[in-house]
């Protein structure tokens, strides 16, 4: 058995490798190597930079704040959606995930209409405060928070769903009242959940590039990363500068699972017996709906701003509470533009090309993880799950860096067609397709291992013993049965693909390879009808997102908090 799986681990191995370690490699070996050798002196110069340690200091603050939005949000909800069955619980579930189908940075939009000095809430009440901040930090955590605490709600529900009801139970019957049981029974055993959700949170928010872009917040780590683009070639700071971004996010995340994770709760095993939440009716069913309410008018805030931007003419939205005149031309120029047409064709060739590649690789990673039985499958398991742990921001970094390095070989550099294929400046279409690939691989790795655990390896041995060889087994036998794991994986792939931000701003360096992402921002840009044809092309992206989401919902269910988890 273990030569029949070795020569696929090393394949894989070497793969993985190549795209997760090399660009990491370049980013250091850029920091502290240069034509003199090794030295310090790149990296002590991102401290000496007051504007680059500030901009550090920024971004963990936002980090900071965003988690603890999101979980003071998203941990109440998840404890009453388990604890209590009310009316319109169904429905009100279904909201609270509503904000994963707008990206953090086209929220922006709405919100800066909604809470601008000249928007929706200050037209309401007759003032004129700037509710977002001169510098915009309160802004960006809420437009982040308000987009991400659903993964913390999954990693919460699903946690919750898992702790035996005898637990609590033999904690009542001690004496021990309720709040006192749910600090020192519930949130232990469901700290490791908690854990996993505000990790991605904090990591995805430390390195978020495109709210903080347009809401204006530049003086942060991922804004400065962006800028420094046009010297990639020309000076090592910015590779000093990645690598200290990347250090932080690596750091703060072993200071946290030394905090929250040092201490090890565990139950004989899962619940035998599913709890039974209390019925609530009347008032009592009112007062557990309300936050559900209120959440979820707040996170649709800026997805009701973003709608009526692109539904509004441009300058009839300007200091009143509605846009005064309403047209559809917005969405009639959006898919009539050059730039909007071609990069919804870019987005769709990127996407499906990496999606091709997720389902390949998880696969292969998936049945290494579950089915051999050699010792270092784990190894490759927690490899395949860096992306969610290295800010994506990094990556795209590190993958500039390789076609940097690759563009200046001798033989690319006389060949049209591999500067046409390594240069990104020229085609970044090899570089981004790697990106969406490698950035949603663990969601294709944790639904195939999700659907190979739940199928009996007794299958596929049935079909050996009946003549088949081992890759016609899994593609008549096992590939059909994990079916409606592999579409949830590559749904949830090709959307986030598709609306990939950090790799799409900074990969694409000409018009005609723009993604959707990409043209959505260059368009805000623009003076007159941007913003509106930008907020047009936004709501489609809305759309996709929601029908992507819901089939991934209705195929998993509770498990799809785990696509989320490190």
């Amino acid at each position: 058995m273990k030569n029949r799986w070795t020569p696929l681990f090393i394949i894989v191995s070497v793969i993985l490798s190549t795209l997760f370690l090399l660009p990491v490699f370049l980013v250091v070996k850029g920091g502290f190597w240069d034509e003199t050798g090794f030295t310090l002196r790149h990296l002590v110069s991102v401290f000496r930079n007051p504007v680059c340690a500030e901009g550090l200091l920024n971004s963990v603050l936002v980090a900071c704040g965003t988690t603890f939005s999101c979980l003071a949000v998203a941990l109440p909800l998840a404890w009453i959606s388990h604890r209590c069955d009310f009316p319109g619980k169904a429905v009100f579930s279904a909201l609270v995930l509503v904000p994963m189908i707008l990206p953090p940075f086209v929220g922006a939009i709405g919100m800066q209409q909604i809470l601008g000095r000249y928007g929706v809430l200050n037209a309401a009440l007759g003032t004129s405060f700037d509710w977002l901040g001169r510098a915009r930090y309160f802004g960006v955590v809420a437009v982040q928070a308000l987009s991400l605490y659903p993964i913390v709600y999954l990693n919460a529900a699903a946690a919750l769903a898992n702790i035996d009801p005898a637990m609590d139970e033999a904690a009542a019957n001690l004496g021990c009242p309720g709040w006192r049981r749910f600090f020192r029974v519930t949130m232990p055993l469901i700290a490791p959940g908690l854990f996993a959700g505000c990790t991605i949170v904090f990591i995805w928010s430390f390195t978020e590039l495109g709210a903080p872009l347009m809401m204006g917040y530049t003086t942060c780590a991922s804004v400065q990363v962006f800028d420094a683009l046009k010297e990639i070639g020309a000076s090592h700071f910015p590779y000093a500068l990645v690598f200290v971004v990347l250090s932080v996010s690596v750091l703060l995340y072993a200071l946290g699972k030394t905090a929250f994770g040092r201490n090890s709760f565990a139950m004989q095993g899962k619940a035998a017996v599913a709890f039974k939440p209390a019925r609530l009716r009347g008032m009592a069913g009112l007062v557990a709906a309300l936050p559900f309410a209120l959440v979820s008018f707040a996170a649709l805030m800026p997805h009701f701003g973003v709608v009526l931007t692109s539904l509004s003419k441009p300058g009839s939205w300007y200091g009143t509470v509605f846009p005064s005149v309403f047209t559809l031309g917005n969405y009639a120029e959006a898919l009539g533009h050059d730039m909007t047409v071609a990069s919804i064709r870019n987005s769709l060739l990127f996407s499906s090309v990496a999606v091709v590649v997720n389902l390949v690789l998880g696969v292969s990673v998936a049945f290494l993880v579950v089915r051999s039985k050699l010792r270092l499958a784990g190894i490759l398991d927690a490899v395949s799950m860096i992306p969610l742990a290295v800010p994506g921001l990094v990556m795209a970094f590190g993958y500039l860096a390789i076609s940097s390095w690759l563009s200046n070989l001798p033989w690319v550099r006389g060949s049209a067609f591999w500067t046409g294929l390594f240069d990104v400046r020229v085609n970044p279409t090899l570089f981004l397709v790697v990106a969406y690939a490698v950035r949603r691989l663990p969601y294709m790795v944790r639904s195939a291992v999700a659907g190979l655990q739940q199928t009996s390896e007794a299958f596929e041995e049935a079909a050996w013993n009946l003549g088949a060889s081992p890759v016609r087994a899994v593609r008549r036998v096992t590939l059909p049965l994990i079916a409606a794991n592999l579409v949830a994986g590559l749904l949830l792939a090709f959307a986030f693909s598709m609306l990939e931000v950090s790799d799409s701003l900074m990969l694409a360096q000409q018009a005609r390879f723009y993604p959707i992402t990409k043209t959505i921002y260059e368009l805000f840009q623009l003076l007159g009808t941007g913003k509106y044809v930008a907020s047009a092309l936004g709501v489609w992206a809305m759309a996709f997102l929601t029908v992507s989401i819901a089939g991934v919902s209705i195929l998993l269910g509770k498990k799809m908090g785990a696509l989320f988890r490190v």
